[in-house]
């Protein structure tokens, strides 16, 4: 897997918080292992689309997060573009894409196509949720 340099810090922490105004994602880590988080926008890439963050577990286990206002269809723009420049394997091996969205409806059919884009194209599974949510490592 490659290295980020500066803009990766590893934690042990039990509980892995990435949050932006209202916006928060919560990464449970029970076994307390070394996790990768990694500062994407700003940092990795700073011109063009790009997610906020990535998270590396369990040295195959990619993490992408972007914390979006109500945009969704830019924030899976963003999303692409980053699994795409900074993935090693970006579409074989299994990755998880997140948008965190201050408002969004998170059945519409539009949503549902972009789920299915991302498992086809990236072998992603691809979580939309509202303002907050937890997801265990």
């Amino acid at each position: 897997m490659r290295t980020f340099g500066k803009c990766e810090t590893r934690v042990r922490d039990r509980r892995i918080v990435l949050r932006e105004r209202r916006r928060k994602i919560t990464f449970l880590n029970p076994a307390h292992q070394v996790v990768r988080r990694v500062q994407i926008d700003g940092c990795v890439i700073t011109e063009g689309l790009r997610c906020d963050y990535l998270l590396i577990a369990k040295r195959t286990s990619e993490h992408y997060v972007e914390l979006k206002g109500c945009d969704v269809g830019h924030a899976v723009s963003q999303l692409e573009a980053t699994i795409v420049a900074v993935s090693e394997d970006a579409q074989g091996a299994p990755k998880y894409a997140y948008v965190i969205s201050s408002r969004c409806p998170l059945m519409a059919s539009d949503i549902q196509k972009l789920k299915l884009r991302f498992r086809r194209s990236f072998n992603s599974t691809l979580v939309v949720k509202n303002s907050r949510y937890e997801h265990v490592l």
